[in-house]
This record gives structure tokens, C-alpha cells and sequence, in this order.
């Protein structure tokens, strides 16, 4: 998604998340294998 598109989603109320991350993976890990929060019940 491009700064235009995430503009356009917010002025019509969309529900976005977006998350933007630079990673420097070393030793061979995986992205899956990162720990990430995968819930939100507040939200």
C-alpha cells in the first residue's frame, strides 16, 4: 500500500492496520518464525 492508498482507506472510515518494518534477518531465521502480537481484543 502506497501513502495515497492508506489516505484514501482512512478518509472513507476503513478499518487499516498497517505495520512497517525494516528487518536485517541474519542466520537463516525466517519471518514466521519472529514473535509477533497476533491479538488485539481491545480493539
Amino acid at each position: 500500500m502506497n501513502t495515497k492508498e492508506v489516505r484514501e482507506s482512512l478518509k472513507e472510515h476503513a478499518e487499516v492496520f498497517a505495520m512497517f518494518a525494516s528487518l536485517k534477518l541474519e542466520g537463516g531465521v525466517k519471518m514466521e518464525e519472529l514473535p509477533v502480537v497476533c491479538e488485539f481484543p481491545d480493539v
